[in-house]
């Protein structure tokens, strides 16, 4: 017989919520929103006190603000959250032999075997201990066989707490809740489900694999299974960057093009100074711009491996100019850089300049030491939040942009 499985699954709670009140303790016990604060911005995190309105993440902020007009609302800062997570992220390094990050807040442990020595359920509470202790920051977890029986117990356990679903009653644990708490199940799933009478876990439970799959297709199967327990997904340790990308949606559509030119060169100066602190070459660069009608056209452009402003620019720069209409009102410009693999710029003897190449050393230690935008070209400093983080630490990339003061 095998070993049973034990995996663990922690998220950390309210985690934007969490990290601005370690940095300022007046907002504990009050209700938080943060997320972006136009008119188009969506909540990305929401204190618990905030929830008790109906106010829930991913709702849009003008709406949250209606529901709750006492909420403390905050634009957020990605390098604190990045920065908290990476704390967390160290800890749990550090404790366990395998782990798998899902998001900023989120994490999947391979327990299985730590029975016969220590206990899993004791193993993964000290963890919880320590990481509460060394970050100040609360956090949830759930222990089962699997990933998904785990996650939803996560959900179960919040706030701040701990359970932990024994093998052989993980149908009985599921069964009376509702089928949105099945990790595969979004609203238009869920709304579908709703619509055949089907609320609870335990109606899928009782129905048979084939109706499910008549029903939603290979989709259905999917969810059969995690409603009855079962997945043998693994967790996957990190894995490395294929792409890196950023967007921007302007709170108005705009055809100011010396702004949109402005916010694409910031975009690609930021990238490209990832790429070269992750040690990473680019081989094709991709520019995207949605218009307010929300047509949405992209062009890329293959080039040799690089991770230089002064080749990717020109570049980006020429994409953007074969792609913009004067007659039309921008909603979205994105840049992205593909093909990454290791390594460092090769020198040109032709065609490189020895003075632009130093010169590009020479800034980016000073952002190493002083902050990715203490040196900026020109060119882009109308764009005032671009956010700093490093994709290559094995850090999924923040929701938010730096507050704009």
């Amino acid at each position: 017989m095998g070993i049973e499985r034990s995996i663990v699954h922690m998220d950390l709670d309210t985690f934007f919520v969490s990290c601005e009140r370690l940095l300022d303790n007046r907002l504990i016990g009050r209700p938080v929103l943060i997320g972006g604060t136009s008119d188009r911005g969506v909540v990305a995190s929401c204190s618990y006190e905030a929830r008790k309105f109906g106010v829930h993440s991913a709702m849009p902020m003008r709406m949250a603000k209606q529901l709750c007009p006492e909420a403390i609302v905050l634009r957020g800062n990605a390098g604190i959250y990045t920065k908290f997570s990476q704390e967390v992220t160290e800890v749990i390094k550090d404790s366990v032999p395998v782990y798998e990050k899902a998001s900023i807040d989120e994490f999947y442990m391979d327990l299985t075997g730590m029975d016969r020595f220590f206990g899993c359920m004791q193993i993964a509470t000290e963890l919880r201990t320590r990481i509460m202790k060394e970050t100040g920051l609360p956090i949830s977890f759930g222990l089962a066989i699997n990933k998904t029986v785990s996650k939803v117990a996560t959900g179960e356990a919040k706030p701040n707490n701990r359970i932990r679903i024994l093998q052989g009653s993980e149908k009985p644990f599921l069964a009376p809740l509702s089928v949105k708490k099945i990790p595969m199940v979004g609203e238009v799933t869920y709304k579908s489900l709703c619509d055949l009478g089907i609320k609870q876990i335990k109606t899928i439970q009782e129905m048979p694999m084939d109706v499910m799959y008549s029903v939603l297709g290979k989709n259905g199967l999917g969810i059969w299974n995690k409603a009855n327990g079962i997945d043998e997904t693994p967790v996957i340790q990190y894995h490395e960057r294929k792409s890196i990308s950023t967007e921007r949606t302007f709170d108005k559509d705009t055809t100011d093009v010396i702004k949109l030119r402005s916010i694409v060169i910031a975009m690609t100066e930021n990238l490209a100074y990832q790429l070269r602190r992750g040690n990473k070459l680019t081989a094709c660069v991709t520019m995207k711009i949605r218009y307010s009608d929300f047509q949405t056209y992209t062009q890329q452009k293959r080039i040799s491996y690089s991770s230089l402003d002064s080749v990717l620019l020109p570049v980006i720069l020429d994409l953007f100019k074969n792609l913009y209409n004067r007659r039309m009102l921008v909603r979205l410009v994105g840049v992205k850089f593909s093909h990454l693999v290791e390594g460092g710029h090769q020198i040109n003897l032709f065609a490189d300049d020895d003075k632009l190449i130093n010169l590009s050393v020479a800034i980016d230690r000073m952002r190493e030491r002083f902050g990715d935008r203490s040196v900026v070209l020109a060119a882009g400093m109308e764009a005032k939040s671009i956010s700093r983080w490093n994709p290559f630490m094995g850090e999924p990339p923040p929701l938010l942009p730096n507050r704009r003061r």
